[in-house]
């Protein structure tokens, strides 16, 4: 008999599926289980609901719910039946429940599969995708509770309720019966629908900041009455910029005979204003942030610049306050830059929005800014203004307690006015997010990456955050694996993105060098050889070449098809008296913007030494046009791990003269070679990402009979027991043999060897010759101290190394010594995977002992590796030359290599319970290789958040 609802058990309340999310329009909105407390805010809720919806809803007319239905949905067993409500300042704006049934479509419990579904919004809220957010979260819910698919009755006329599930992207079956439309969705993720969760993720979240850099009206909370203090100097900052909006001074402490203040309208609350307000900035004492915040939030403002301090930098107890602080804003449909945040800037011409403490709003460019900290923001405006660059857009987080650095590249991956995209972190709080969406935007436009606090362990005051394990190398290897650039300090970051913002990218390393001086050139000519470059010799014009001079030998490179492009040296010339002029820097600079503007389009860089106004004239634009938008032959979005298809990449704008042709960009100027090599350096390696990425590896499916997918499985749930343990167990060598052997990767048997008789046993069972090995931890895999005898070719071999073993290192029982048989000589080498919790899983490679063990020679890449990832991951090696005939030795087996690292990453893509893996020495042959030893480790799982659905992190 199926039990009623009253008898099915009642579990308790699941606080794991509470979520904030980000919906359509870039406004929050919070999801959670409805409970029997909600039974008013139902009431409430469906009273707001037209009569159109609460038809569709019920099939009839239903003006009201009776006290059997506010009583049927609002109390919830969380297992067969399930409410989830959508809210906004504690009020119902949406609500979705699901009912587990039975083949006979009536209410059922597991084992049974299936649940009806059925939502309702709110009018008022129709159309910001309240509704999607809804079935991504009630399906995560349901797959949770062992419901693999959801029934749905539709009315034909509900075409706003059929979109919804049509474009959820899971399988679905639809048929028309009894005059309704009747829906079956498979809820297991596919590819369609993580494409289709990510997409909407990507376009609400980037509405969500630009509501923030764009808002039509801002509120500066806590100006002061005299002029000086935080809230007056942004008040002032505002509207020296010219902001196009409306502009209000807002003081609890405000005289009520005060009506204007710097000219703008002042209130002592929101309530007084007689609109609402898009964007407040909150300047005022910590302790009374909250009132603020509750005085926002009831008035409809939609998002937080919170300036003040206090937080969670001043240890445990303002980390709370600071989580308050987000979870106040967000209940009321709000996002927070901050808190202790130094402001935002955006110079779009029709905002002008300058929401910060910088006294100076940068000139408009192509360069978006997010900082993680205010003292290094206001060091790379300075560095910015200094060198003549412009900004389309600068964020200064302060705490990120809120908008992120993954918030900032999915707005401007959809930014028309950012052409790169610059950011300082501290810290990432979620690194596989960042490296997916950084790989996205990286395909259309440059991102360059500064990361603070890389070696400490730690996260900096303020960002509360998990902390990754994973070493800063290994940060860096799967920042370039996404098309980062990451540099190491902020003025390397600001050297890059000059060049990368005015210059188109170079089609190789090939580089001319030419200018006045021999020494100068000679400089930049080395340096070009120790970033990895092929510079050409460089071209001496003497100290007394004109700018004409100048311009004609900058023509003649750029014209070379062997140039892939040139850095001009210039120092102040020698006059007729004998004496060096600093010369006119302005001439120089018209020269090469002549030169460049008639020929091919390569990167030109210059170095200069004291030529008064070279810089300055380089970096001012040729051209004052309106920005037209050219189409563009960018790299195809890489689909990422989901493989779904790529967006497709937004236009790149660029400037263009009165005859529509377009002006040579801005040339940046550095005062040494080191420094604009290094950034053409940076630009070269991501032009031939960019390029690679146009046509994105693939993740062999490995389908034939060395591969058994469910059999590991099987083997997995076996090993790991009903009950396992959280910590996780080590395989044995037998185990661990079997579990790869699933995947294709044989590990040579060893024979354990506790006495010479059962070694010489072991030897004629495996065949010599033979090699004896210990397998104590403080001598694996140590040859250096003997733990290793090779190449045993007989019983009196193997008897003298083992009576030296037991002489030398110690007893049979200490060492734990074993027998194997001898492998094809060859390169030792060492394969490696992990996971680790913030970053994923992760597929290592390096050359066994010193080069990777001392001297850290590694290369790393995220799981799911493609067939190209694993070719690059063998070759990115300091020490791969030794793979490919180093002085002469034969070259390896580096097809059969790539292969073997492609089934581990297979493997622990397929079970994510395989926490981590190491296969060493894997003896790389000319011909084959050999997996000598492996240790495997399961555990549960760690928690996949970024296959769950959308949701707002909460540290």
């Amino acid at each position: 008999m199926e039990p009623s609802p009253e008898q099915s058990p009642h579990h308790a309340y699941p606080d794991h599926w509470e979520a904030d999310v980000v919906l359509r329009d870039g406004g929050t909105a919070r999801i959670r289980p409805i409970t029997t407390d909600d039974a008013e805010r139902l009431v409430s809720f469906y009273e707001q609901v037209s009569d159109e919806s609460k038809y569709y809803r019920f099939f009839a007319p239903y003006p009201r719910l009776s006290d059997r239905d506010v009583h049927r949905f609002t109390h919830h067993d969380y297992v067969d039946r399930v409410g989830l409500a959508v809210t906004i300042g504690g009020e119902f704006i949406g609500t979705v429940r699901y009912d587990r049934i039975n083949d006979q479509g009536r209410p059922a419990s597991a084992p049974a599969d299936e649940a009806e579904v059925a939502f309702l919004v709110q009018d008022a809220h129709q159309g910001r995708g309240v509704a999607s957010a809804l079935l991504e979260h009630i399906a995560a819910v349901a797959r949770e509770r062992g419901i693999r698919r959801f029934a749905a009755e539709v009315l034909p006329a509900n075409n706003k309720m059929i979109k919804v599930f049509r474009d959820a992207g899971y399988t679905q079956r639809r048929s028309f019966e009894d005059g309704s439309v009747h829906l079956t969705l498979d809820l297991e993720p596919t590819e369609k629908s993580l494409a289709v969760q990510r997409g909407r993720e990507q376009r609400a979240e980037a509405r969500s900041v630009q509501r923030l850099l764009a808002p039509g009206s801002v509120a500066v909370i806590g100006t002061g009455r005299t002029p000086g203090g935080v809230g007056r100097t942004v008040l002032r900052n505002l509207l020296a910029a010219g902001f196009t909006g409306r502009t209000y001074a807002v003081n609890r402490a405000f005289d009520e005979g005060l009506t204007t203040l710097d000219g703008v309208p002042a209130h002592r609350s929101l309530g007084e204003i007689d609109e609402q307000v898009d964007l407040a900035v909150i300047a005022v004492p910590a302790h009374r942030v909250p009132e603020a915040v509750a005085d926002c939030g009831e008035h409809g403002v939609q998002g937080l610049v919170v300036l003040s301090a206090g937080y969670a930098e001043r240890g445990s107890a303002g980390r709370e306050l600071q989580r308050e602080l987000v979870r106040q804003a967000r209940s009321y449909g709000m996002r927070i830059i901050g808190p202790n945040a130094f402001g935002i800037i955006n110079t779009a011409e029709f905002v002008r929005l300058n929401a910060s403490l910088a006294p100076e709003s940068p000139a408009r460019g192509r360069i978006g800014l997010f900082t993680q900290s205010g003292a290094i923001g206001i060091a790379l405006l300075s560095g910015l203004h200094r060198r003549g660059a412009g900004l389309s857009s600068f964020i200064s987080a302060g705490n990120r307690a809120d908008v992120s650095g993954n918030d900032f590249l999915q707005y401007s991956f959809e930014d028309q006015d950012t052409d790169v995209a610059l950011l300082y972190l501290e810290s990432l709080g979620n690194p596989r997010k960042f490296t997916r969406l950084a790989r996205r935007t990286a395909a259309v436009k440059p991102v360059v990456v500064v990361k603070g606090a890389r070696h400490s362990g730690t996260n900096p005051p303020g960002h509360a955050v998990p902390v990754s394990r994973i070493p800063d190398a290994t940060v860096s290897a799967l920042m370039r694996q996404a098309g980062v650039m990451r540099v190491d300090t902020v003025t390397e970051m600001v050297d890059a993105g000059l060049l990368l913002a005015g210059q188109p990218l170079p089609a190789g390393p090939r580089v001319a060098i030419l200018g006045n001086s021999e020494s100068l050139g000679l400089l930049t000519y080395d340096a070009c050889l120790a970033e990895g470059l092929r510079p050409r010799p460089p071209i001496d014009l003497t100290t007394a070449a004109s700018p004409q001079d100048f311009r004609d030998a900058l023509a003649e490179a750029l014209a070379d098809s062997t140039c892939d492009a040139v850095i001009v040296t210039a120092i102040p010339w020698v006059g007729e008296n004998g004496e060096a002029e600093t010369g006119d820097g302005e001439v120089l600079a018209a020269a090469l913007h002549g030169a460049a503007a008639g020929s091919p389009a390569k990167p030109v860089a210059v170095v200069h030494v004291e030529i008064g106004g070279l810089a300055e004239a380089l970096a001012a634009a040729s051209s004052t046009a309106a920005p037209r938008t050219r189409p563009t032959t960018l790299a195809a979005q890489p689909s990422g791990t989901s493989g779904a298809p790529a967006a497709a990449p937004p236009a790149v704008p660029t400037e263009v003269d009165a005859e529509g042709t377009e002006p040579p960009g801005r040339i940046p100027a550095y005062p040494a070679a080191e420094r604009a090599v290094r950034a053409l350096a940076e630009a070269v390696k991501y032009a031939q990402w960019r390029r690679q990425a146009a046509t994105p590896g693939k993740v062999p499916e490995f389908l034939d009979e060395t591969t058994d997918e469910p059999g590991a499985a099987a083997l997995i749930d076996t090993l790991l027991g009903a009950t396992p343990d959280p910590r996780g167990r080590p395989l044995t060598h037998d185990e661990a043999r079997e579990l790869l052997g699933r995947y294709g990767i044989p590990v040579r048997p060893t024979l354990p060897a506790p006495d010479p008789e059962t070694a010489v046993a072991a030897a004629a069972r495996l065949g010599y010759p033979v090699a004896l090995k210990t397998t104590a931890p403080h001598l694996r895999h140590r040859a250096d101290l003997g733990g290793v005898r090779l190449d045993l070719a007989d019983e009196d071999a193997l008897r003298r190394a083992y009576g030296e073993f037991t002489e030398l290192l110690g007893k049979p029982a200490e060492l734990l010594p074993v027998v194997q048989s001898m492998a094809p000589r060859g390169v030792d080498t060492v394969v490696r995977a992990s996971i680790d919790a913030a970053a994923g899983a992760i597929l290592s490679f390096g050359l066994a002992g010193a080069p990777s063990e001392l001297l850290g020679d590694t290369a790393h890449r995220l799981v799911p590796a493609t067939d190209r990832d694993a070719a690059e991951l063998i070759r990115s090696i300091k020490a791969a030359p030794v793979l490919f005939g180093w002085r002469g030795s034969a070259p390896v087996d580096t097809p059969a290599l790539e292969e073997l690292l492609l089934r581990l990453s297979r493997l622990v893509d397929d079970h994510p319970e395989v926490v981590s893996v190491a296969l060493e020495p894997v003896v790389v042959a000319p011909q084959g290789l050999t997996v000598l030893g492996a240790s495997v480790r399961l555990a549960p799982p760690p928690p996949r958040g970024d296959l769950g659905p959308r949701r707002l992190p909460n540290y």
